[in-house]
């Protein structure tokens, strides 16, 4: 199992760069950040620090999307890291949540997102793409390569991540949902033709190390109170009791009273009062090492291939290292 870390590109952006170098001298290999440009830095001029203070790690968005930039310049951004550092990106993707509603525009749609997928892959990697109408390439692009995971819930867009997607990005760490979603992707991967088994598998959650679980829950509260963003969003077009969408997922959301992107992200988000004690458990991974590794071993015999661990609490740097001494030894083969 491989190991990612996620952060935050608040300011200063030295201390994200600090974060990811002490994350990979722990066995971290990825490093992520999330994408939003109105509520943090720009996250690709951060990625080309990252890369000139790390030797192994890939760095990606988790996760961009296709609305905020256009095609052609995600791929060229993408091509030219790869071309200074040596392939060591990775094009995290979704329909858009904060980047888009603060700015005051929906998601995109999944439809756009798919054809998004396939021509900021193929431009990245060199060959021909239509954007917008227009057929283009990056002539200057040798040999390139740029793998692209997608971020899914709903049914559609899991169908989409196995059809199109090296890569699937789960935001939760809920076994039982792990493993009806991976199954899903592998589904729609078999049945696009597709070895099942290509598609990479990252789970994505908070960790809080610590044997005081009434804090670590608070500290990680916040990040329900994300996933709910998402599901309000499945709730709205497939209803609350929907055979298409898992109720181990819902039914949390039935207290949520909107939501404020001020606080996104962030341990004590106020609009994340609604997510219960029981989701929090289930959608992180809280406790002492032993209950980390436990959780984590589970989800490896579910087929995930990487833990990328989200750090928007009051422990990042013992997270980090605790991982690194403890953690990361015992999954790692």
């Amino acid at each position: 199992m491989d190991f990612g870390l996620v952060l935050q590109t608040d300011p200063p952006a030295s201390a994200v760069v600090d974060l990811m170098r002490r994350a990979e001298r722990n066995g971290f290999r990825y490093g992520w950040t999330f994408d939003s440009a109105v509520l943090w830095q720009e996250p690709f001029v951060i990625y080309s620090r990252i890369l000139a203070e790390t030797q192994r790690m890939t760095v990606g968005p988790m996760v961009t999307n296709p609305s905020t930039r256009t095609w052609e310049v995600t791929a060229s951004t993408f091509a030219t890291l790869n071309d200074m550092y040596g392939d060591r990106t990775v094009c995290g993707i979704g329909r858009g949540d904060s980047a888009m509603r603060v700015a005051g525009r929906r998601p995109t749609t999944i439809a756009l997102l798919g054809e998004a997928i396939d021509a900021i892959r193929d431009l990245a990697e060199g060959r021909e793409a239509v954007v917008d109408g227009t057929p283009m390439r990056l002539e200057w692009v040798r040999e390139g390569r740029l793998p692209v995971w997608m971020a899914a819930y709903g049914p559609r867009a899991l169908k989409l991540t196995g059809q199109k997607a090296d890569g699937f990005i789960l935001q939760l760490a809920d076994p039982y949902l792990t493993e009806a979603m991976v199954t899903a992707v592998r589904t729609a991967a078999s049945d696009a033709g597709r070895d099942p088994a290509s598609v990479t598998i990252c789970v994505a959650a908070p960790a809080y190390v610590s044997d005081d679980l009434d804090h670590a829950r608070e500290q990680c509260r916040w990040f329900g109170g994300m996933v709910g963003n998402h599901v309000a969003d499945l709730v709205a077009r497939y209803g609350e009791h929907s055979s298409l969408v898992p109720e181990e997922l819902t039914s949390y959301i039935a207290a949520r009273e909107g939501y404020d992107y001020s606080h996104h992200g962030r341990a004590g988000n106020p609009s994340a009062d609604f997510v219960p004690d029981d989701v929090v458990d289930r959608f992180c991974v809280l406790g002492p090492a032993e209950a980390h590794i436990e959780k984590l071993r589970a989800l490896r015999d579910l087929g995930v291939d990487q833990f990328a661990v989200y750090t928007m609490h009051d422990a990042r740097e013992e997270m980090i290292d605790v991982y690194g001494s403890t953690v990361i030894p015992a999954l790692t083969d």
